[in-house]
């Protein structure tokens, strides 16, 4: 099993940043992708950045890039979400997942974080 904790979440102005980070503890080894994804009220999950680890994969979403970098510290076994340039459509519910094999943009992920809210007030 893979336990994700999440944390970094908040409240910030429009044109802010926050980092969001998810620690992976139990079986590393089945966490070679790491994803965020992210879900506003009313609203389905959607996916936001992932990586992999063994190749540097990366890929993000159109409405992220070039604000968002997701990078990993492998030593920590822990993913960062680094989010600039915020806008209120970016305020919801942050979850960090990860599989074993592909990068996936779907939420096809085998283990899930508590997920941890962030806020942008215009």
């Amino acid at each position: 099993q893979v336990q994700l904790v999440e944390s970094g979440g908040g409240l910030v102005q429009a044109g802010g940043s926050l980092r969001l980070s998810c620690a992976a503890g139990g079986r590393t080894d089945r966490t070679d992708v790491m994803a965020w994804f992210r879900q506003a009220p009313g609203k389905e999950r959607e996916f936001v950045a992932a990586n992999r680890w063994s190749d540097g994969v990366t890929t993000y979403a159109n409405s992220v890039k070039d604000r968002f970098t997701i990078s990993r510290d492998i030593a920590k076994n822990t993913v960062y979400l680094q989010m600039n340039s915020l806008k209120p459509e970016d305020t919801a519910v942050y979850y960090c997942a990860a599989r074993w094999g592909s990068v996936q943009r779907t939420a096809n992920y085998d283990y899930w974080g508590q997920g941890t809210q962030v806020t942008v007030s215009s």
